[in-house]
């Protein structure tokens, strides 16, 4: 029973010594640059929206792939992905391109949606998304706030 316990405690401070060595890190801040109309099938609207990702960290973030999905008005309006592959420097930032696709369905909601609020002019928005970097190197991210459309 001694050599149980001892192998136990062995297990234990080996798992609390692997947690204490992670890196901490503060969360990637991300902006919308731009977005650009791309070529769509049938139904789809295709757009793409180039991201600007700010690493406030002393260590470069890499990645191999990234997803992004976005709300208007707390409605689905957008997701995507892509397979690139690259490297946020350390205090540093890159712009990265993910093409995403509005179905004519989600752009039907969005429609009824702001028919609704004829009065609101104010639009809420949320950006959400991923960089892939391996086991523990994934990184999420999200921005949110409003706008204004133009007066009507």
């Amino acid at each position: 029973m001694s050599a149980m316990k001892f192998f136990a405690a062995a297990v234990f401070f080996a798992a609390l010594t692997g947690c204490a060595t992670l890196p901490i890190s503060d969360p990637l801040t991300i902006s919308v640059a731009g977005i650009e109309p791309l070529p769509g099938e049938g139904l789809e609207l295709r757009l793409a929206v180039r991201v600007r990702i700010q690493n406030p960290n002393d260590e470069p973030v890499e990645y191999s792939g990234a997803a992004l999905a976005l709300d208007l008005n707390g409605r689905k309006l957008a997701s995507g992905v892509s397979d690139r592959v690259g490297t946020v420097p350390r205090y540093g930032e890159a712009v990265l391109t993910i093409p995403v696709t509005i179905s004519a369905f989600d752009m039907a909601r969005q429609v009824i949606g702001f028919a609704r609020r004829a009065d609101d002019n104010e639009v809420r928005y949320r950006v959400r998304g991923k960089l892939e970097g391996g086991l523990f190197g994934t990184r999420r991210f999200s921005d949110e706030g409003t706008f204004a459309l133009p007066a009507r």
